[in-house]
């Protein structure tokens, strides 16, 4: 595939800076009155922001599920730092007008006009809210021009086991891959972040760009993202693919149905502490009015 630059399908006046924006969303949010005032379009919180407290910053770094660089909640922390992500690429194609290798400051800079901050609540294996900095998905497939055929779009994460010591194990056929109905992937919430906390992504939580799915469990959210493709089939994914049982295509938030080794009809806040008591989880993750319409007519404890 050959490469082709935003401005061949975007007009230059669009382009901005992604740095920039990041750095003027920080400085925003500690208060500089400085601030340019394209970075104060940058940081509007997005209208799907929750009013809930985030987590701290330590948090959100600290504990994360990033199979490349280890099981354990705290290896992505430990062993992430040798990933290098400057320059990057995304591959884009399927059935799209427009495919090809993408490098990912060509990506940005049309779609930071966009740009907001999204306090999500976010469930990995605790509870989380987190502020994203990023953009809807749905910008970027509109530019790459979605084909009518199209129903699914089907991620991978990079593939570097020289970088990423969790891939030179076993246990998972690396390169990770996830998948999204073609609706979901367009509603508004779901969104490609860059950043977190007014900061580029950290490695660990998926630098330099991933997924983020708010409805559904933290697996759906891939990583690291280096390769999108647009299909008229259900794509196959990761989790479904090792343990079909415990985890389906959808992975909804849903307290109605149970994993198979636990229920999942409440959850407890990360940082909160293990003898914290738990609350009811909410149906769809708290964004129920947003996308229970998505799933009109589906047996959920079919398609979970």
């Amino acid at each position: 595939m050959r490469n082709l630059l935003w401005s061949q399908v975007t007009p230059k006046e669009m382009f901005l800076n992604r740095r920039s924006v990041i750095a003027g969303a920080a400085a925003l949010g500690a208060g500089f009155a400085g601030a340019p005032a394209l970075a104060k379009i940058a940081a509007k919180q997005s209208a799907f922001s929750t009013s809930a407290k985030p987590n701290s910053l330590e948090d959100i770094t600290n504990y994360n599920n990033f199979y490349e660089f280890g099981w354990d909640k705290s290896d992505p922390r430990k062993h992430a730092g040798k990933l290098s992500v400057d320059p990057w690429s995304i591959e884009i194609g399927g059935m799209v007008d427009r495919p090809g290798s993408y490098p990912l400051d060509d990506i940005l800079k049309p779609v930071t006009l966009e740009e907001r901050i999204y306090r999500f609540r976010c469930v990995e294996a605790w509870a989380m809210v987190i502020p994203w900095i990023g953009f809807e998905l749905r910008a970027l497939l509109d530019r790459v021009g979605v084909q009518p055929s199209a129903k699914y779009v089907a991620f991978e994460t990079l593939y570097r086991p020289e970088e990423m010591p969790g891939q030179r194990a076993g246990g998972i056929d690396w390169p990770y891959r996830e998948g999204l109905r073609l609706d979901e992937a367009m509603n508004p919430l779901t969104i490609l972040a860059t950043g977190l906390y007014g900061e580029e992504m950290p490695k660990q939580n998926g630098a330099p760009i991933r997924l983020v799915v708010p409805w559904k469990y933290g697996f759906k959210s891939i990583k690291s993202i280096v390769k999108i493709t647009l299909t008229d089939k259900e794509p196959a994914t990761t989790w479904k693919s090792l343990q079909p049982r415990e985890y389906g295509f959808y992975a909804n938030v849903n307290p109605e149905v149970d994993h198979p080794r636990w229920s999942q009809a409440t959850e407890r806040k990360i940082g909160a502490g293990l003898f914290a008591p738990r609350e009811p989880t909410l149906k769809f993750n708290g964004y129920e009015e947003q996308v229970a319409a998505l799933y009109s007519g589906m047996d959920l404890a079919k398609n979970y």
